[in-house]
């Protein structure tokens, strides 16, 4: 009780604060990914709830407004050094509310439900981000974070960069005369794996680099039968960096759903960090550029133009 009494307490507050900043605005009405129409009249003190809609905050420069940030994002570096407030599915509102913002951009999937009501009978603006695992998804996602900070124009030329780095991604792979078959490995406990199948972030990252996912005869993330995975030949696994688990190659090569197929014969394990290899913000085009040159030892791959927001390394 005395929690829930606190809880409203800071909502009330924050509520009266933010009717009173945003006096003799003019609210920008923003339709979000669920299909509402939301009033955003301060983009000065943004909470961004995602890696790839952090990620690209930093890249229209406005670092500066944003601050806190979820458990997920961990790129640019200057982003891990915000007030963290948990992890994007599992939020609290109080986390959230105790840093005054004043506009909440949230990717899909963020919450639960309950912590968006409170957040919005608080008065403060959620805008949730589409979150679409394709090239086309990425240049949605970067226009949906623009025209909610109200910066269309810095909106539109990151666009045109990420949907260049995009075509060069395109053209490279369509000149790579093999296409090897990967499984991406997401977990591994009991001597059992987690796989990444289709219509998940792993697949559509595979695609894009140009490989054959070996476990798209499954859908979404799901523990692997041994005999699917050893039947399915990988000639690779993929697996992210970081994390609470490690998988390196004793880990994934000692487990009985890749014991004797190619991968495990030439120990192929290839690592990337997970919000840059499954973000989908705009250094996907990259990251893709990357696993495919990874997974295709001897080829020479050219690199993609350099830009301002992808130059610092992943941690």
């Amino acid at each position: 009780m005395k929690r829930r009494r606190s809880l409203l307490l800071l909502v009330s507050c924050l509520a009266v604060s933010i009717a009173v900043a945003g006096l003799g605005a003019a609210a920008a009405e923003i339709r979000d990914a669920r299909g509402r129409t939301v009033a955003v009249a301060d983009a000065s003190r943004i909470v961004s709830i995602g890696g790839a809609v952090t990620e690209i905050l930093f890249a229209l420069g406005l670092g500066e407004r944003v601050v806190a940030v979820d458990q997920t994002s961990r790129y640019p570096a200057a982003a891990r050094k915000k007030p963290d407030v948990g992890y994007s599915r599992a939020l609290s509102p109080e986390g959230v509310l105790s840093v005054g913002p004043s506009l909440i951009l949230a990717v899909e999937g963020a919450g639960p439900r309950s912590t968006l009501d409170v957040l919005e009978q608080a008065s403060v603006p959620v805008v949730i981000i589409p979150d679409a695992h394709s090239p086309e998804g990425v240049l949605r996602k970067i226009e949906a974070v623009a025209n909610a900070v109200g910066e269309e124009e810095k909106g539109r030329a990151l666009a045109a960069d990420v949907a260049a780095d995009f075509a060069a991604l395109d053209a490279m792979v369509k000149l790579l005369p093999e296409r090897p078959r990967a499984v991406f490995v997401l977990s591994a406990s009991g001597g059992a794996a987690v796989v990444g199948g289709a219509d998940t972030s792993a697949d559509a990252i595979l695609r894009l680099a140009g490989v054959s996912n070996a476990m798209a005869s499954i859908k979404g993330f799901k523990p692997a039968l041994d005999e699917a995975a050893m039947s399915a030949e990988p000639d690779a696994v993929v697996v992210m960096q970081g994390g609470g688990q490690v998988l390196d190659a004793d880990t994934v090569f000692s487990l009985p759903a890749f014991a004797g197929t190619p991968a495990a014969r030439d120990r192929r394990l290839v690592t990337l960090p997970g919000s840059y290899l499954l973000g989908f913000g705009p250094r996907s085009p990259r990251a893709a550029r990357d696993l495919a040159s990874a997974l295709r030892p001897g080829t020479r791959l050219p690199e993609l133009p350099a830009r301002p927001w992808s130059m610092e390394k992943d941690q």
